[in-house]
């Protein structure tokens, strides 16, 4: 930081703060706790990008958007993690200036990207349930992937103006950032003056991205669930059904409602959010859907689970006799 004729310090670094009430005796417990997160998360999510590019009969329009998820949860966790394991391994929290305003942007590129891949997954689910007949022309490879292709473009458009705003703020007093990584919500706090303003924009930009997608996906999976209600007769298929929806929901649940607190909670004097109850909420939802997906997408979906108990056996069927046991082998005339 350097001093100016203002008689204030213009911020030029930045340091990550994380949970300002938890003891450094914890310090390395938290950082092996983050660690194990990542690696789960990253090769929970690698397993699946690996199963859909080594089977071609994964590669359906549905199995494009579980990918992309995949790689956005990748994107995500290593944008936002291992600063948070440095800063409690080695309690090094200090970030360049633009390197947060780089980590913010992409916190919230890959958390309005999560938004629009769930919302193109229940597109394919509304068109695949409601409109079977018409669904393998309405929904091919292609479109699927022009689509995703395109998610992944548009997904910068409302953090960027955000991250375009902050850039043109000026930052100083504090340094001291009290979150586990760089986001809209605590870097406006910092800037000189009145941050009202710049936080009730991020606001409004974050419940635009967040809940314009939560309609359309709430809309689909009412008519999902009407449609199954009116075509299948069977109880089994409609619990099934309705089993997958209720799983689908709870991921919504977690992606979405703690979200809007966080968002919500500056701008209402009366709600009110400790710290530290903020950050571990903002973990909750930053991190365990990512965890979860992949898990969830293998163990719920039958083509997958067929294919890892095909490699599973088939790798048991080449492992080597161990040694000691008896081959016979019987040798004709």
């Amino acid at each position: 930081m350097f001093q100016v004729d203002v008689n204030y310090t213009l911020v030029t670094e930045f340091v990550i703060v994380g949970f300002p009430s938890l003891q450094p005796e914890y310090f390395h417990l938290v950082g092996w706790f983050f660690f194990f997160l990542y690696v789960t998360t990253v090769m929970g999510n690698l397993l699946l990008i690996v199963v859909f590019a080594l089977e071609h009969s994964l590669q359906k329009p549905m199995y494009i958007t579980m990918v992309s998820l995949a790689l956005s949860d990748i994107g995500f966790t290593t944008v936002a993690v291992p600063k948070l394991i440095a800063r409690y391994w080695w309690n090094d929290g200090s970030v360049g200036f633009h390197t947060c305003i780089f980590q913010q942007h992409m916190i919230h590129y890959f958390g309005s990207l999560n938004s629009l891949i769930l919302l193109s997954m229940s597109l394919d689910r509304y068109l695949a349930i409601c409109f079977p007949f018409r669904y393998p022309m309405l929904m091919t490879n292609r479109v699927m992937t022009s689509l995703t292709l395109s998610l992944w473009v548009v997904a910068h458009i409302f953090p960027g103006i955000a991250t375009i705003r902050l850039t043109m703020m000026v930052f100083c007093g504090s340094n001291q950032i009290i979150q586990a990584f760089c986001d809209h919500t605590s870097l406006p706090l910092l800037i000189c003056g009145d941050s009202s303003r710049q936080l009730s924009i991020g606001f409004i930009v974050a419940m635009f991205i967040l809940n314009v997608p939560l309609a359309f996906i709430v809309f689909s999976y009412i008519w999902i669930i009407i449609s199954i209600v009116r075509i299948c007769c069977s109880p089994q298929g409609r619990m099934k059904t309705f089993s997958t929806c209720v799983t689908q929901g709870c991921i919504l649940s977690i992606y979405y409602i703690p979200r809007f607190f966080v968002y919500a909670a500056p701008l209402f004097p009366n709600l009110k959010m400790t710290p530290d109850l903020r950050i571990a909420t903002s973990l909750f939802y930053s991190l365990l859907p990512p965890l979860l997906n992949p898990f969830i997408y293998c163990l719920r979906t039958s083509e997958i689970k067929m294919i890892l108990r095909r490699w599973i056996q088939k790798q048991n069927d080449i492992t080597p006799k161990k040694s000691g046991q008896v081959v016979t082998v019987t040798v004709s005339n």
